[in-house]
């Protein structure tokens, strides 16, 4: 669909602007915490949330990510989340080996994780449910 469409479609569709707009608006909170956690929280609980809202996504408690990846998404070096998952693997809430993530204890996890995770996740769902 291009552009000149999509404008268009939005005009004829108030129920598609509304939900684009709460969308947007879930989005920009989300990256303003993001931000915020970047800047004032440790690696560790950075990680935990990240793992967290990965899993709330994927709708599962198992998925796929590269050390190289998560230290893009956390901006921090690759020893940092080496470090980071090492510390959340030994209290048993995760069990990280090459890639292959599982979460094994959630309510660990979200415990470990900073106050963002539900700042997020309260958004969301307030906004979007």
């Amino acid at each position: 669909m291009n552009a000149e469409r999509f404008r268009r479609e939005l005009e004829d569709t108030p129920a598609l602007q509304r939900g684009l707009n709460r969308y947007v608006y879930v989005l920009i909170c989300q990256l303003a915490q993001t931000a915020a956690c970047t800047r004032f929280h440790a690696v560790e609980p950075r990680l935990a949330r990240w793992l967290l809202m990965t899993a709330d996504r994927a709708c599962s408690e198992e998925f796929y990510l590269t050390q190289e990846f998560l230290s893009h998404m956390l901006g921090v070096r690759r020893v940092g989340v080496t470090n980071a998952a090492g510390s959340l693997q030994k209290r048993k809430l995760i069990s990280y080996s090459r890639g292959a993530m599982k979460i094994l204890d959630r309510a660990g996890l979200e415990a470990a994780a900073c106050g963002c995770y539900l700042a997020d996740k309260q958004t969301y769902e307030r906004i979007l449910n």
